[in-house]
């Protein structure tokens, strides 16, 4: 896991982050006023935002970083290279375990975990679930 400043960002990982970042704004959030945002990569260039959607029945709550993949899975998109997923935390956002294991699904490689202020962490999916689940 490699920390990096905002001023730090490839030009394809800042078009990453800002498509999660207009993601955010998205947000439905009326129980937890905690709103992420997220966007994935495609092999072929495409990105995809997604942003997390809060229910009364908690336990039906999506988070953003899924919402990312779904959108890019119901245009078509089977082979995903990177997702960036943000929120306004005191360091990077870190994903929860059931996003870990959709990223690993569609063969996500790089995930970059970013908050508001500008910090970064660049990691892949298999540092952040070096076990996933598979059949």
């Amino acid at each position: 896991m490699k920390d990096v400043k905002l001023n730090e960002l490839s030009p394809a990982w800042r078009e990453l982050y800002d498509a999660a970042v207009a993601a955010r704004k998205n947000a439905y959030i009326p129980y937890s006023n905690f709103a992420v945002g997220a966007a994935v990569r495609c092999a072929n260039g495409k990105i995809y935002g997604g942003c997390n959607v809060e229910n009364a029945s908690y336990g039906l709550c999506v988070c953003g970083e899924r919402n990312a993949i779904f959108h890019a899975a119901c245009a078509g998109e089977r082979e995903m290279t990177e997702l960036c997923v943000v929120a306004d935390t005191s360091g990077p956002v870190s994903p929860c375990g059931a996003c870990r294991q959709v990223m690993r699904e569609f063969g996500i490689q790089t995930v970059i975990l970013a908050n508001m202020k500008g910090d970064f962490k660049i990691t892949t999916v298999e540092e952040l679930l070096p076990y996933g689940f598979e059949l």
